[in-house]
């Protein structure tokens, strides 16, 4: 039996889940603006005793590795990290974009989302979600030029882009993804020092600190 624990706090939408052999036994939707390192293991605690999961029990624990929030990246997986270090345990990092590629249908798809500052976090993934291009951070119109005309575009929330998209169709994606990085980890637990995050672009602080020299 395989259990596994995973999260999502890369943006002010986060998300928990229980995964058990590929079932999601449970997933919760957290949003908190303010980030969630004093909410996270509250909520987690409840929700495993809620199915009785004790620590022990436990195969790894998953995190989203990004893109997104820079702290909201490091909240997830220092929580995941550490919690399976402190148990001899293994642990998995997880793409957001490959978790929102799951709900796609098509032969292509293409994952994004605000990434602020005028752009989005976009990739391609084929239907065994092999990453057909780096994931990256660019304007919508110029992403949307450079996919084939085929694939299939997921977003949990299209109408910031309504404008670019036109009257392309677009598949919505849950806010919650914690439930398709803890299935996607399962195969992918690793000893936690090799885990690590996918920022996909440098932080506002690092920008502002360069540019400033």
């Amino acid at each position: 039996m395989t259990r596994i624990v995973a999260i999502d706090t890369t943006s002010e939408f986060g998300s928990l889940a229980l995964v058990e052999d590929g079932r999601v036994v449970e997933e919760i939707l957290l949003h908190s603006a303010e980030g969630f390192a004093h909410i996270l293991f509250p909520h987690m605690l409840r929700l495993m005793e809620r199915h009785a999961w004790r620590a022990g029990e436990v195969t790894g624990y998953a995190a989203a590795a990004g893109p997104g929030s820079f702290t909201g990246v490091r909240v997830g997986l220092t929580a995941a990290k550490g919690l399976a270090e402190t148990a001899g345990l293994k642990a998995a990092a997880v793409s957001n974009l490959e978790a929102m590629a799951t709900y796609g249908s098509s032969k292509l798809r293409a994952p994004f989302f605000d990434a602020r500052r005028g752009e989005i976090y976009g990739a391609l993934y084929n239907s065994k979600l092999r990453a057909l291009r780096p994931e990256m951070a660019q304007a919508l119109p110029e992403w949307l030029a450079s996919l084939p005309p085929e694939a299939e575009l997921l977003t949990p929330d299209a109408a910031p882009f309504a404008a670019a998209l036109g009257e392309r169709p677009v598949t919505q994606t849950p806010r919650a993804l914690a439930g398709a990085i803890g299935r996607l980890a399962a195969m992918r637990l690793v000893d936690p020092i090799q885990v690590d995050a996918n920022y996909v672009r440098r932080s506002d602080a690092e920008l502002h600190w360069k540019d400033g020299r």
